[in-house]
């Protein structure tokens, strides 16, 4: 995880790692998991297509948070964290 002082900083360091968690690990996984099962399921491909979609989307959002609350603080962009 990566050391952070807080200063500068949108949103508190434990906040970042769990977003950053959700955005990159989690909310792929659930989109992948929900696209592939949810014939099984029974739900028709344009019900799945569009949970699929709102779950990616959500990603994308936890993503620009993050992004943001990293060029706020003068990362500009490097991914210096080992996480």
């Amino acid at each position: 995880m990566e050391e952070r002082d807080g200063a500068g900083w949108l949103i508190p360091s434990r906040a970042y790692d769990v977003l950053k968690w959700i955005g990159l690990i989690a909310l792929p996984a659930l989109a992948t998991l929900v696209g592939t099962c949810a014939g099984a399921w029974g739900a028709d491909a344009a019900t799945a297509q569009a949970v699929v979609t709102t779950i990616n989307a959500v990603g994308t959002f936890v993503g620009v948070v993050i992004g943001a609350s990293q060029i706020k603080a003068g990362k500009g962009g490097t991914d210096d964290d080992e996480g």
